[in-house]
């Protein structure tokens, strides 16, 4: 909930930083050596229907849209209320990674997902972009995107002209720890390796950009430009906290649950995942070395046959009033001019909150990863695969 940045989960807000990921050859990525599963999506594209099925299927990360209570109309409902289209909306995505391993043999093969829209971080989305899986957004049908994205995301490298991409939320990658059962808090991320008291209780994120960021950040090191003694010594901390079973575990998004049982004292976390997780026991924590920061993006895959339904869904969520009952529930930063002006009407509480708006002194904390070339790619992902076991 987020390789942005560094990207992780997700870098945008500052100057462009989602240019870091676009940078690499899909046969960086792990399980992209093959050339034949480049596209057309030009070719590789279906009828769409959405004139007369009024369908839209979606995969999101978990804890990432309103739901809908007693008295209070979800989003999701306003959506299907105002169009007439029937969403079906899955909360599957809980790793970069782990969802492309359940969708690339189907877009690499030309075959459908049977999705609509997927989200994914700065760095797959280029990556996906890039090798031909993603189908263009005709700019006539999401005029919204277009005239409300801010300024910060507009114009990523890997997708200058926000083509084929529309970001979701973004947010802030930093720690969190459970005050009901640690009593001294979590300062800096570096004792999360070492602390003894959280030796076995300690969880961190599967996405290497903000891991291994946060990382050399606590060893004094800017992860927007290292060098390879830099990178191996942040990948001997990580070795060794593993090997010494301070790490419980790498995880996605499930991570929240263990924090809040108990299991697990403090963790990696994703900004908007700890705001969201109905357990006021539950504190997110800036590092004392920074943040990573990352944004999530709206893909329209190959095959898609609800295009038409897609665009509908990216254009109701970047009108402000929309974009700010969805920002006043899940919490992460707010990629839509105007969201907070009509925040004073959704929840005044929330008008002036850095985790949807942050102050430029909140951003001048954040921090993203440094552009990779391909053999780096490939050599860091299987690096930091052989300690996390992802």
């Amino acid at each position: 909930m987020v390789d942005t940045s560094g990207i992780s989960r997700r870098t945008v807000l500052r100057g462009g930083a989602g240019a870091v990921f676009g940078l690499g050859s899909i046969a960086a990525l792990k399980g992209f050596g093959t050339a034949g599963l480049k596209q057309d999506p030009a070719t590789c594209t279906s009828t769409d229907v959405s004139a007369r099925d009024k369908r839209f299927v979606i995969s999101n990360w978990p804890l990432y849209i309103d739901e809908p209570d007693k008295g209070y109309h979800s989003t999701l409902q306003d959506f299907e209320k105002q169009t007439g289209i029937k969403v079906s909306y899955t909360d599957d995505v809980n790793d970069n990674s782990e969802f492309f391993a359940k969708v690339k043999n189907q877009l690499g093969g030309c075959q459908s997902t049977k999705r609509d829209m997927f989200v994914l971080t700065d760095w797959m989305a280029a990556r996906m972009i890039d090798v031909g899986w993603i189908q263009p957004i005709d700019p006539a049908k999401v005029p919204n995107l277009h005239e409300n994205l801010i300024d910060s995301l507009a114009q990523p490298a890997w997708d200058p002209k926000r083509a084929y991409s529309a970001p979701w939320q973004s947010g802030l990658t930093g720690m969190a720890y459970n005050k009901k059962y640690l009593k001294k808090p979590v300062k800096s991320f570096g004792e999360l390796l070492t602390r003894k008291d959280l030796t076995g209780r300690v969880t961190m994120l599967t996405e290497l950009r903000d891991t291994m960021g946060l990382i050399m950040l606590s060893q004094g090191t800017d992860p927007a430009d290292f060098t390879d003694h830099q990178w191996a010594q942040a990948m001997d901390a990580l070795t060794k906290a593993t090997s010494d079973g301070q790490i419980r575990r790498f995880t996605g998004n499930d991570y929240v649950q263990d924090l809040s049982a108990g299991n697990v004292l403090a963790c990696e976390a994703w900004s908007g995942d700890i705001a969201n997780a109905g357990d006021d026991n539950l504190v997110f924590v800036p590092p004392e070395e920074g943040m990573m920061i990352w944004a999530d993006n709206m893909l329209v895959p190959n095959l898609a046959t609800h295009r038409g339904n897609a665009e509908k869904w990216i254009d109701f969520y970047y009108d402000p009033h929309n974009a700010a009952k969805l920002a006043d529930y899940n919490q992460y930063i707010c990629p839509v001019k105007g969201a907070q002006q009509a925040m004073e009407k959704v929840d005044k509480d929330n008008v002036e909150n850095p985790l949807i708006f942050p102050t430029e002194e909140t951003l001048k904390q954040t921090h993203r990863f440094m552009a990779l070339k391909e053999f780096q790619t490939r050599e860091f992902e299987r690096q930091f695969s052989n300690v996390t076991g992802v």
